[in-house]
C-alpha cells in the first residue's frame, strides 16, 4: 500500500537532526540527488555541521543497504528502526534524480542554485504524483516562501524536536511570590543540614515548580530554589535575599537577584549544568567567568576553564587563521577577553593580570570540531552563543563531560546567526526544556540590561 504522503527532505533538515529519517512514521520520504551531493560536500570540511553530515550519510546508507538493485533505491526502501522497535512499521526511504529534470517549463531556474533544483524536485512529484500529498520540509525560510510561490501546495518547518509552541513557555527558571511568602504559609516542616537550611510545604502553594527552579517574594527577605518535589510536599533550600546580594567571585557581586541566582547555581558543587540565558548585556558572561576562575583559582574545584562556541559560518573551517588552535579561536571569544579586561580594569597593570588569570585558571579556547570525542575531565566547560547551536551538536558537548566537569551555557535567544534554526529549534531552547526536571541542572533567565544606557535601550527600542 502506497503511502499517502511523500515528504522530500532538504539538506538542513538532515543536519539539524540526523535521526529525522526516523520521525515520519508510516509515511515516505525522498531525498533529492542535490541534497546528497550538498551532504558530500559539507562531511569533508572543518564545519560544526560536518559530524552531522557524515551520520546523515551513515544513516541513508544503513536503511538503502537493503536495497536488492538501483531500481528499487528509486522506488523506496523500507525503513527499520535500530534496536528493539524495527517491527514498527515505517514508511519507505528513495533518492530522486533530480539532476535530470533539467530545464522545464514552469521550473525554477536551477543553474548553479540547489535550492530551485531541491524546489523544481518537489513541483515534478507533485505534477507526477496528483494523488499523493507532496511535502518539502526546510528549515529555510526564504526556500519555504520562494516554493509557495513557484505553486507547490505544501511546504513545512521541521519541528520534531520543538518542545515548545511559543518562547513565553520556556522555563525561566525562577517564580515570584506576590506578597510575603511567609504571610501564605499555613504549615511549614523546617531543618537544618549542616550549616544549609530547608522547608518542606505544601505543594499547593507551588504547584508548578520543578527541581533547581529559585523562588522569591515582594519582601526582599525570601529567596529559596526548589530542591525535591515530594507527592503533596515541595523541599526548598533557605538562600536568604541579603546573603545571595553579597556573594562576591573575582571581586564580582551581583547586580540583580537573577545574576545572584546564577551566581548560586554556578558555584554550588550539587548542580552539574547551568543554562545562563538573557539579552545582550545583562552579565550572563561576566558572572559566568567570575565563577569559574573562583571554582579554579581560589576554590581550586577545577584544574581548567574550557571555553568553546558556535563560530559564524564564515569562519567555521578555522584553518585560515595563523597560529595555534587556542589562536586561532581568539577572535570568536573576544567576549572572553573583554570580561576579563573589565573585571581587572582597577588594576594597577590590568594587562598583566589579565595574562596572569589566564595561566593560573588555565582556560582554554577550544573549536567545536575538537570537543567531539573527548572526554573531559575536572573542568569548567564554558559553551558561549549556545543559541547558535543544534540539539544534535548541544548533545555532542553535554556528553563529553566526564567526572567532575561542570558545564555552562550562556545565549541569547534573540541573536541567533544560524541559517536554519529558530528561538524555538534552537538547541538552548531544547536543552532547558529537556533539562526542567533534571536535579543536576539549574536554568537562569536574565533580566535587565547592564552594559550601558545605550546597549539598553538598543535592546529595548530595536
Amino acid at each position: 500500500m502506497t503511502a499517502s504522503k511523500l515528504y522530500i527532505l532538504d539538506t538542513n533538515v538532515l543536519l539539524h537532526d540526523p535521526k529525522c529519517l526516523f520521525e515520519f512514521k508510516e509515511q515516505d520520504i525522498t531525498i533529492p540527488m542535490t541534497v546528497l551531493e550538498e551532504l558530500d560536500d559539507i562531511k569533508d570540511r572543518k564545519k560544526t555541521v560536518a559530524q552531522e553530515a557524515r551520520f546523515a550519510i551513515r544513516a541513508i546508507d544503513n536503511i538503502l543497504s537493503a536495497a536488492n538493485s538501483p531500481t528499487q533505491i528509486t522506488k523506496g526502501v523500507r525503513i527499520m528502526l535500530p534496536g528493539i522497535d524495527r517491527e514498527t512499521p515505517l514508511g519507505k526511504l528513495s533518492i530522486f534524480p533530480d539532476h535530470e529534470l533539467g530545464a522545464r517549463q514552469g521550473f525554477l531556474p536551477a543553474d548553479k542554485n540547489k535550492d530551485n533544483q531541491i524546489i523544481n524536485c518537489a513541483l515534478h512529484l507533485q505534477a507526477t504524483n496528483p494523488h499523493r500529498d507532496i511535502i518539502l520540509v526546510t528549515k529555510d525560510i526564504n526556500m519555504r516562501l520562494k516554493a509557495l510561490g513557484a505553486g507547490l501546495l505544501k511546504v513545512e518547518d521541521y519541528r520534531t524536536d520543538q518542545l515548545i509552541s511559543d518562547l513565553d513557555l520556556l522555563p525561566a527558571g525562577h517564580q515570584k511570590i506576590e506578597g510575603n511568602f511567609w504571610d501564605r504559609i499555613e504549615q511549614v516542616d523546617s531543618y537544618r543540614d549542616g550549616d544549609r537550611t530547608y522547608h518542606r510545604v505544601n505543594r499547593e502553594m507551588l504547584p508548578h515548580t520543578y527541581p533547581n527552579e529559585y523562588v522569591y517574594d515582594d519582601s526582599k527577605d525570601f529567596a529559596a530554589r526548589t530542591i525535591s518535589i515530594e507527592d503533596d510536599k515541595v523541599v526548598l533550600l533557605d538562600l536568604g535575599y541579603s546573603h545571595l546580594m553579597q556573594q562576591n567571585c573575582w571581586g564580582i557581586t551581583p547586580i540583580t537577584l537573577y545574576q545572584a541566582f546564577a551566581m548560586q547555581s554556578l558555584l554550588d558543587p550539587t548542580v552539574d549544568m547551568c543554562l545562563l540565558n538573557g539579552a545582550a548585556g545583562s552579565g550572563k558572561t561576566l558572572i559566568a567567568l567570575a565563577c569559574a576562575l573562583e571554582m579554579v583559582i581560589e576554590q581550586k574545584r577545577f584544574n581548567k576553564i574550557i571555553v568553546t562556541r558556535s563560530t559564524p559560518p564564515v569562519a567555521e573551517d578555522i584553518g585560515f587563521l595563523p597560529g595555534t588552535e587556542e589562536e586561532k579561536m581568539t577572535p570568536w571569544l573576544s567576549s572572553i577577553h573583554d570580561n576579563l579586561e573589565a573585571m581587572h580594569e582597577h588594576d594597577e597593570r590590568p594587562q598583566s593580570s589579565v595574562k596572569y588569570a589566564i595561566e593560573k585558571a588555565n582556560i582554554q579556547f577550544k573549536s567545536l570540531n575538537f570537543i567531539r570525542g573527548r572526554s573531559i575531565q575536572d573542568a569548567v566547560v564554558i559553551v558561549d552563543e549556545a543559541q547558535n547551536l543544534t540539539p544534535q551538536q548541544l548533545k555532542t558537548i553535554i556528553t563529553r563531560c566526564g567526572k567532575g566537569t561542570k558545564m555552562i551555557c550562556l545565549g541569547n535567544l534573540a541573536q541567533i546567526d544560524s541559517n536554519y534554526l529558530t528561538a524555538l529549534t534552537s538547541g538552548l531552547t531544547y536543552i532547558v526544556e529537556r533539562f526542567k526536571g533534571f536535579e543536576g541542572s539549574a536554568n537562569v533567565h536574565f533580566e535587565g540590561i547592564f552594559r550601558s544606557r545605550l546597549a539598553r535601550y538598543a535592546e529595548e527600542h530595536l
